[in-house]
């Protein structure tokens, strides 16, 4: 039996799978952290990187010996993921910088401003360009010293095996690229930008070599061994594969690739990843184009809000059901809320909420201020209240969609994974009326990053095929459901959309007053 570890530095947890040549799982770990401004700049320690990834291999052997009875000594093939995008800078020493900034920052402004409209292409914030440009801007002495930068998944990797490689996925959101690597013509185009603000330096020359699924990407060392194993016992030798974004491991974990595919996480923000059989025309500010781990482009639909509200309102019918004396399973409450809107009414009672409890760039609103309202003729019933909840959610990634079938995108499925689609039916039903295609859920799509992550490294280990056959064989006997909306749901999203958009200057106005 062959052993494959994929693991994923998370936001708020380190999560590590070990699983088999058929991509069953054998052991699970964990470790759980949390970010923390440094200087202004939300931010981990590598001491926290080096320790969590310990704690979370730990963990994991714990498991394997408890189901087999014996130690995790050697495995087969390692996988690296982690959050996307963010700035790891190291000097010619390998010395960190400054403190790795994360994609939750935004005091990139002005540098993704000035880069996208020199590109014509949309570098967002969160971009590893961008907080270099952002520095060179700032007139930070450090950016003279930047001899490597990575991210996050780069930077472990390049610890574990010693070398300066990233998958391209990871790499799309540090550099805009092509389907084979860093985009040339922006380069030159950026180093002309540098020079006039005297940096003269080739910035490919501290960028990661971009690799593709299914190719080797060093092995792991005598010292990454010791990195990542306490104890010492763990066997140096492992095939590495390219470090790859969370985004890629999510496409992978869905088996969303191919063009015309799409894979939309859910939870309290959400993102659909669609995967495009063309380039997108223009640039827009509200897009994201990345890559799949293979290079095909994909146009990436971000909300910062999207179940907050729906938990937030459970908690407080969770409440009432306690001040009545009852009880009841907080799963089996959001399944019986959920179900309550199959019978809400065709204009959903002409009830409009905003989930807004951040900003939300795509409804060009800058501040959140969570939000209910309803026309003095609507009927304000749960049905309706759940149902107006849930359109809600779905709202803002809806109107991002509109900006992909104005450029004429083709979407054949959709899968779909997440806390949104625990309940049957009723998520996949709603969702599929929003963005305008069938939506399926995979029995495994809880498995999540760190398994697709197993799987990249499965297919650099073992597949000849490329990267989609070796998936759709795969995932050949997986279990799944399909919901496509009827006629009459996508009409009534449609009936709920216009009255939300008619509404935001309400959104927005609140976000200025209160």
């Amino acid at each position: 039996m062959k052993k494959i570890l994929g693991i994923e530095l998370g936001s708020t947890r380190i999560k590590s799978v070990l699983i088999d040549e058929h991509a069953q799982v054998l052991a699970q770990g964990d470790h759980e952290w949390e970010n923390q401004l440094v200087d202004g700049l939300w931010s981990y320690s590598l001491e926290e990187v080096w320790s969590g990834l310990q704690r979370s291999f730990a963990s994991l052997s714990a498991n394997y010996t408890a189901k087999y009875g014996k130690g995790l000594t050697s495995v087969d093939s390692i996988g690296i993921s982690a959050m996307m995008h963010g700035y790891f800078a190291l000097d010619k020493d390998d010395n960190l910088l400054v403190p790795f900034r994360t994609w939750r920052n935004t005091n990139t402004a002005t540098a993704a401003e000035e880069l996208s409209t020199l590109f014509q292409f949309n570098v967002p914030m969160r971009w590893s360009a961008a907080h270099f440009y952002q520095a060179v801007l700032n007139n930070e002495p450090h950016v003279k010293d930047v001899a490597f930068l990575t991210t996050l998944a780069g930077y472990v990797h390049y610890r574990l095996t010693g070398n300066k490689v990233i998958g391209i996925g990871d790499a799309s959101g540090m550099f805009p690229c092509d389907n084979v690597g860093f985009d040339k013509t922006k380069l030159s185009k950026f180093n002309d930008l540098l020079y006039k603000k005297g940096i003269n330096n080739n910035f490919e020359n501290i960028l990661p070599t971009v690799l593709l699924a299914g190719q080797i990407a060093g092995r792991l060392t005598v010292e990454g061994a010791k990195l990542l194993d306490q104890t010492g016992k763990l066997q140096a030798g492992a095939v590495m594969c390219p470090p790859e974004g969370d985004a890629g491991t999510g496409m992978v974990a869905t088996n969303s690739v191919l063009p015309r595919t799409a894979n939309v996480s859910a939870g309290t923000s959400a993102f659909l990843m669609a995967v495009l059989d063309k380039p997108l025309a223009r640039h827009y500010k509200e897009i994201d184009v990345v890559t799949t781990p293979t290079g095909e482009p994909v146009a990436m639909v971000h909300v910062n809000n999207f179940t907050n509200e729906i938990n937030t309102w459970g908690g407080i019918f969770a409440e009432v059901i306690a001040l009545g004396g009852g009880k009841i399973d907080k799963g089996e409450l959001f399944e019986k809320l959920f179900k309550s809107s199959l019978s809400s009414d065709v204009d959903v009672g002409k009830l409009v909420g905003y989930n807004f409890l951040s900003g939300e760039p795509i409804a060009r609103v800058e501040k959140g201020r969570p939000l209910f309202t309803r026309l003095p003729d609507g009927k304000l019933t749960l049905a309706n209240f759940m149902q107006m909840q849930i359109y809600s959610a779905l709202s803002s990634l809806a109107m991002g969609m509109e900006i992909l079938y104005g450029e004429n995108v083709v979407l054949d499925s959709v899968c779909g994974h997440g806390g949104f689609f625990k309940t049957e039916f009723v998520g996949q039903n709603a969702m599929s009326a929003a963005v305008g295609a069938p939506v399926t859920v995979l029995s495994n799509a809880g498995e999540g990053g760190a398994w697709g992550m197993a799987i990249l490294a499965l297919c650099a280990l073992d597949s000849k095929a490329p990267l989609h056959e070796f998936l759709q064989k795969l995932f050949a006997n997986t279990a799944k459901t399909t919901v496509d909306a009827s006629e009459q749901e996508k009409q009534k999203f449609a009936r709920f959309l216009q009255l939300y958009k008619q509404g935001l200057p309400i959104e927005k106005t609140s976000s200025e007053v209160l």
